[in-house]
């Protein structure tokens, strides 16, 4: 049986390995909740609860995996969320706008984003650092061009839409009066699970998500194959910039305001969720299911240090900066058997 399991693990690919490591220290910090911080995470609502949270951060981290598997990076999904945040709620309080247009205009902020430093990465062979750090400043410039002041919006259709709830069946649980209260998600979760799930299998079965991972395994092997690789490092920032628009929309939907200072510290999380999912940022590693994991670990984590009393906000500083040092650590053994694999 050690021989098999042995076996098992030595024919893993890098990127199933990670992701096995991922979801198994998502569940035993599940887990350990469970028995250290009382029944409250046994309750289906709790971990429902998580991806109301994190709704738009899972779509900004898979974002994230993508222009990390294809060996670069990604800084401005915060302040385009920020903005995606400022200009729909402008649109819709000052304006008297719809809700289908403001969905039309977070889609075209994170378009244009992605369109613009996908060029300037891709084509210009510009550092992507420095490009979504411009990216990032123009972002929060602008979302406190478009409106200085945090204001809640009180557009009745859009509210509407925001106190939408989708009832989870049979997963309900009693409250301390006895009454049966169904589980909920958001419409945000419903969202991000669909769009995780499409780009799990684009990552997996079609010609570019395989392309995806071939430049951030070796650009020159890349070239050798045949593959466009300035191309495809500019659809994964174009992919990313919709996304983060996408999620900035749910975002939005979540808080259902709009303020300078939204989403602060967002593409950090955003990082550090795609790290811990088993993404690596040497590329040609990630993968999406992980990186959904990645965030679920990453606020699982949260919910212990704030449910142990430490709210002060640098123990969950800390407790991040530890998970990520491990990870990176894991990701470091990984890379070291492969290499050792290679010389074999």
């Amino acid at each position: 049986m050690r021989e098999k399991i042995k076996t098992m693990f030595r024919d893993m690919s890098d990127t199933n390995l990670l992701l096995f490591i991922t979801i198994v220290v998502f569940f035993l910090m599940y887990i350990g909740a469970v028995i250290f911080q009382g029944k409250g995470f046994l309750k289906p609502q709790t971990f429902f609860n998580i991806l109301n949270a994190n709704a738009a951060l899972i779509l900004l981290a898979c974002g994230l995996s993508l222009v990390m598997i294809t060996g670069s990076i990604d800084i401005s999904v915060g302040g385009v969320t920020a903005l995606v945040s400022m200009c729909c709620a402008v649109y819709l309080d000052y304006k008297g706008g719809n809700v289908f247009v403001s969905m039309l205009i977070a889609l075209g902020i994170g378009l244009a984003f992605g369109l613009v430093q996908g060029l300037l990465i891709a084509y210009l062979d510009i550092q992507p650092f420095i490009v979504t750090l411009a990216g990032m400043f123009f972002a929060r410039g602008m979302t406190t061009i478009v409106h200085t002041n945090p204001f809640n919006v009180e557009n009745e259709k859009f509210v509407a839409l925001k106190e939408t709830r989708v009832t989870v069946p049979g997963m309900g649980s009693y409250n301390k009066l006895g009454v049966y209260v169904d589980a909920y998600v958001e419409i945000g979760v419903i969202v991000a699970v669909l769009l995780v799930l499409v780009l799990f299998f684009m990552l997996r079965y079609t010609k570019l998500g395989r392309n995806f991972y071939a430049v951030g395994g070796n650009n020159q092997s890349a070239l050798m194959l045949g593959i466009n690789v300035k191309r495809t490092k500019f659809f994964a920032h174009l992919l990313c910039g919709i996304l983060a628009g996408i999620g900035g929309y749910l975002y939005f939907l979540h808080v259902g305001s709009g303020a300078p200072s939204h989403a602060q510290g967002a593409e950090m999380n955003a990082i550090a969720s795609s790290i811990i999912g088993g993404t690596m940022l040497t590329g040609g590693v990630g993968n999406i299911i992980g990186t959904f994991f990645g965030v679920l670990s990453l606020s699982t984590i949260q919910n212990i240090v704030s449910s142990a009393g430490l709210d002060q906000a640098w123990w969950t500083g800390i407790t991040i900066a530890a998970m990520l040092c491990l990870f990176l650590v894991i990701q470091s053994v990984v890379m070291a058997r492969k290499k050792k694999q290679v010389r074999k």
